[in-house]
């Protein structure tokens, strides 16, 4: 069986061209970038060409990006070098739809005497600038907002928020794992002081990501140890993964460059479109205009996210359900319920999230199968019976 995976927005298929550029350096090029001899300086140098591709994808200049482990360790540190940096601030202005990489950061940090303001959404995933604005304060020591969501691919206006932001003086970190490599960014046009990337969702392997770290931003390094990454993440590095990234992050603003994100959008679209029209009582969740053009949540009322998952599997369809943060949970995600989804829908929402490698066939596959599985869920839920019988009524 064929794997249409469309699930892109929690992990990547590694891109050819990227296992190509790092196989040498699980092998032949072994040596310790921080080595005096030839044999590791080489190395050193091929570390140096991938942070300079890393910082050509976002605007930055190279001395401005550090290489990490994932996403979540950016995210982690960007935050904890912002309060170390402001001790005498206890208030922090996030969104109550950020990933688990920032969200249970400051759920924890509020029960470590921090107050934490929780940015509330629309229906449509949209932020309450208003309310935003309103929160800041002189003891405000971070604000962080993701740049799009990994659930419904709503872009969040970073840009102008970062301004408002700075023009207080307050430090902003943006979580933008979602956003590099599928939107185009000039980091220098922004506000922007920490921004977190993960290689695992632009074509590189899971284990590498990367913090950008603005010239001038106080920091205090999360990895305490030897003198790598200029003093700001301490232990050797993984040149392998660097160099991956490197190559992926090359790749992805070839890929941009070349509006290679407009072919997605329309089979993003095509999907969207054949679904909502075929399947009744279907819709999605989120603004559908300003959102990543990889991306599309649609919820299915009265029925089962995991079902549906479990029926698409035996067609071969990965995807993600929007019911669900954490496996075993029966509540709806957080995005979800922050936009006021209905539980009849946000129980039933499905994540699409397609990539560079997705095709029109495999569009089709998931247009032709879904009808079908949704028709024989709600054959078998007693919602559905009952919504069914009050609209006859």
């Amino acid at each position: 069986m064929n794997v249409i995976y469309l699930d892109n927005n929690a992990t990547t298929k590694v891109a050819p061209e990227v296992v190509d550029a790092m196989l040498p350096y699980l092998s032949e090029f072994y040596g310790n970038p921080s080595s005096m001899h030839s044999f590791g300086g080489d190395v050193a140098a091929h570390i140096k060409q991938a942070r300079e591709n890393v910082a050509d994808l976002i605007g930055a200049t190279a001395d401005e990006i550090v290489f990490t482990s994932c996403g979540t360790e950016s995210d982690s540190t960007a935050i904890r070098a912002a309060i170390e940096s402001n001790p005498d601030r206890k208030h922090i202005v996030t969104s109550r739809v950020e990933h688990p990489a920032v969200k249970n950061l400051y759920e924890t940090l509020s029960k470590k005497g921090y107050r934490v303001t929780f940015v509330p959404v629309d229906n449509q995933g949209h932020l309450d600038l208003d309310y935003l604005y309103k929160s800041l304060s002189d003891d405000t020591a971070v604000v962080s907002l993701m740049w799009a969501n990994n659930e419904t691919g709503v872009i969040f206006p970073i840009e102008e928020i970062s301004q408002k932001v700075k023009d207080r003086g307050i430090v902003f970190h943006t979580d933008a794992v979602q956003a590099v490599g599928k939107l185009p960014i000039d980091i220098k046009e922004t506000g922007v002081d920490l921004l977190a990337l993960s290689g695992h969702k632009l074509h590189a392997p899971k284990g590498i990501g990367a913090l950008y770290i603005r010239k001038g931003t106080k920091f205090s390094p999360f990895m305490i140890g030897g003198h790598q990454e200029r003093g700001r993440r301490g232990g050797t590095e993984n040149v392998a993964s660097i160099i991956a990234l490197g190559k992926a992050a090359e790749l992805a603003k070839e890929h941009l460059d070349d509006n290679g994100y407009e072919r997605i959008g329309k089979l993003r679209d095509k999907l969207e479109t054949s679904l909502l029209a075929q399947i009744s009582h279907s819709m999605v969740n989120g603004d559908p205009e300003h959102r990543l053009l990889n991306t599309t949540s649609i919820a299915y009322e009265y029925v089962e996210g995991e079902a549906i998952l479990l029926m698409m599997n035996e067609h071969g369809i990965c995807a993600s359900s929007g019911s669900a943060c954490t496996s075993g949970s029966l509540e709806p995600s957080h995005v979800l319920r922050a936009m006021g989804v209905p539980f009849t829908a946000a129980h039933g929402s499905i994540r699409y999230s397609l990539s560079r490698y997705t095709t029109e066939e495999e569009i089709d596959v998931v247009i032709e199968k879904t009808p079908a599985i949704i028709e024989r869920l709600r054959g078998m839920s007693p919602f559905w019976k009952d919504a069914m019988k009050s609209a006859a009524v």
